[in-house]
Parts: structure tokens; sequence; C-alpha cells
């Protein structure tokens, strides 16, 4: 028997149409097959943020190099590993999939390099930390649109399981077990990451499941760029075959991802939830210490800080230094030949989510204002660190290369 099959978050829960809730009817096609799940799922890869993590740092930034993890992959790694564990406990696996293919839509480009500056920024012009389980939130349910069949653009209006597990995925596994809470919270009360544990077994597994898939994963990357040496990878293995009669021949994703899924199948259960063994949380811990030591916090990365520093810095002072002119819009279109893309797709972002006064909004824009430049004094500044937040690795250095270049 599958564990879990009578605790999916399916239409036999009876907390499924609270599950399934949107903050908006969603409109209806005749010929729609899809749950509501399948059909958050396929909102969310149709998603322009979706497209532009194939080009946002995992780990590596700017690597010329196509077998070195990315976001997407990333992504993609936590989607695998949360279905196979889904199917085996008898979750409901296209909840699993939808949070997991949703969960780092938020995410900085840079990586946690990216985020910490954001957070500095933030800090410094008196606007709430940025932490992008709450900032994917914000991207699901602000950001991003979708066009209907008359091409008006709508918000994606995802249910409430799949934006609770985006938020809830924090995925730092200090303790055995995840148990799901039992309170239907209003997500908009989260203050931190990791704050509450997910509302369904579902977004306990993504949570699992997203330590689960880097773990190895970065070890691969760093022995491919020479980061780290096969003599080190080697040592971490004797360590964790020391653990019990449980024997590694090789530390790579395959053995690591497959050795932790066979133990939260084992060992999740409903009275504490999705978990590990001692033993296996004993190996958790051990290889991510070796990861912050030899791979996360090594100098390489700090230089690497302080580039992303200058990248993110000199963006935003150069738009917000625009912006704070008494029309915005002139003072930017000023400018707009020095620096054409940086501008010109600020301008976009201003078009889909902002009211300005003087400024009328297209009529094909059917989502939510974001950004109320008439009432709200921080509108810039919000406007500007999401603008930023959204970018790919790739684009932001475009548009930096443009302060930078006199031609």
């Amino acid at each position: 028997m599958k564990k879990f099959e009578n605790y999916a978050m399916n239409n036999q829960n009876p907390d499924y149409e609270k599950a399934i809730y949107r903050n908006q009817p969603l409109y209806d096609r005749q010929n729609d097959l899809r749950s509501e799940f399948a059909r958050d799922y396929t909102r969310i890869v149709f998603s322009q943020a979706y497209r532009r993590l194939k080009h946002k740092t995992q780990v590596f930034f700017a690597v010329n190099d196509d077998h070195v993890c990315t976001r997407s992959e990333h992504v993609n790694l936590v989607e695998s590993v949360s279905y196979t564990i889904a199917l085996e406990l008898g979750l409901n696996i296209e909840l699993t999939k939808a949070i997991a293919v949703g969960h780092d839509l938020g995410h900085a480009p840079f990586g946690h390099g990216g985020e910490k500056i954001l957070t500095e920024i933030c800090n410094k012009h008196g606007l709430e930390k940025f932490w992008h389980e709450k900032n994917s939130l914000h991207f699901v349910d602000n950001i991003e649109l979708l066009d209907d069949d008359n091409h008006h653009l709508h918000n994606l209006n995802l249910t409430y399981a799949v934006r609770d597990g985006i938020i809830s995925h924090c995925g730092e596994m200090n303790q055995r077990y995840i148990q799901k809470r039992n309170e239907y919270i209003d997500l908009n009360d989260y203050h931190y990451a990791g704050e509450y544990n997910p509302w369904t077994y579902e977004g306990c597994v993504v949570k699992i499941a997203d330590k689960i898939a880097y773990l190895a994963r970065d070890i691969e990357d760093a022995l491919r760029l020479h980061i780290i040496s096969e003599e080190e990878v080697s040592k971490l293995k004797e360590q964790l075959n020391q653990i019990d009669d449980y024997q590694f021949n090789a530390i790579n994703n395959g053995t690591i991802v497959n050795y932790f899924i066979f133990d939260v199948i084992h060992y999740s259960n409903i009275e504490q939830g999705i978990g590990l063994s001692k033993d296996a949380l004993q190996r958790m811990k051990i290889i991510m210490d070796f990861n912050y030591k030899n791979i996360y916090e090594i100098d390489r990365v700090k230089v690497h800080t302080q580039y992303v520093s200058l990248i993110l810095n000199s963006i935003f002072d150069l738009l917000y230094q625009l912006g704070s002119q008494n029309d915005i819009i002139t003072s930017l279109k000023s400018q707009q030949s020095q620096y054409p893309k940086l501008i010109s797709h600020y301008l976009a972002w201003l078009d889909k989510y902002a009211i300005i006064d003087n400024y009328p909004r297209d009529t094909m824009y059917d989502n939510h204002i974001v950004y109320d430049f008439i009432n709200d004094k921080q509108a810039l500044e919000k406007s500007i660190i999401d603008y930023l937040a959204g970018m790919s690795d790739a684009f932001i250095i475009q548009a930096f290369n443009e302060i930078i270049t006199f031609s």
C-alpha cells in the first residue's frame, strides 16, 4: 500500500476545495482535459519567468559550458525527484510537479549572491527584505502574465496549494521530518523563509526534493570546473561510508539521488511526516558541510559577489536617478538612445504593472497594478527591484555593458 494515498491532495481529500481555490475565477475552455493542478503546471511552464531560468545561475555564474547546472536544470531535477517520491507514496504527482517547476521563479540573477545584494539594496531604501521564496510567490501572483483567447494578459492566478508549496519550499533540512501544517493561512503573512511548513504533503515532498536535487549535482559541477579534486571527493566518500553498512561506490548525482529517494520513501510516515533516517540525515549534513567549505564559500565566490554587487547597484542607481525626476517617462525616454536595452525593457515593465499620472495603460493588460506611482512613495524602488530580480544573468550583463561602454 502507498502510505500516503489516503492523504493525497485529490478530490477525495476534505480540504480539496480549499487547495484548488484561486483568488479569481479562471476562464474555462470546453475542451480542456486538465485537472486544476495540471492547469497550474502548464501555466507556469508557459510563463516567461520559467523560460528565463535557463540563463539564471544555480551555483556557478556565467560559465561557457553547456553541461554546468543552471536554475532551469535544477528546477527540472526537483520535479523529477519529487515526482518519484510522490508517486511511490501515493500522493498527487500533478501537484508536486506544479510546485516544483514554480518554486524558483522569483530567484534573483546570479543565484544566492544576487539575492544577498538585492537584500542590501532593499534595506538601504527601506523596503522589506528580499528572499526568493516570497519573491517567487510575488512573481506567480502579480508579475507573470498569460494571454487569453482574445490576447488579453492576465495574472497566472494559481491554486492555493501550489502557491503554498512555492513559498514554503525553503530547502534547509535541519530536522529529520517535515510534518505538514494544518492551518490554512494567508500566504501574504509569511515574514521569513521557512517560517511555516507546507500545507500539503506534496509541498513537503518538494521541500525535501529541493535539497536532494542539488547535493551531488553541485559536486559534479565543481569537479568539472576544477574547483575541487577527485581526491577531495574520495575523502568525502570515505567519511560517508563510515556511518553504517551502506557503502557508496561513487559520489555522483545518480548515486546520491537514488540513495535519498529510497530513504525518504521508506522512512516517511503519516505520524511524523516526510523525512529521512538518522543515518541519511547525517549523510546529508556531511555533504552540505563539504559543499559549503569547498564550493559555496571559497574566495572566488567572494570576488564574484563583489562583481554582482557592482552590476546590481549600478543598474539600480541609474534607474533610480532617472525615475526620481518629476516626469519619469520623459526622463527615461531621454536616455533611451544611450541605454536602449535597459531603458526600453524597463519602460515595457512599467507599461505592464504601473499606474503613472498622465500615462494611460494599454487595454490589453487585465492584470493587477503592482506599482502605484500616484499614491505609493516607494513605487519606483519596488519596480526596479522586481525588474532586476526578473532578469536573467545574460540579460543583466548586457544591460550593465550598456552602462560601462561608450560607442
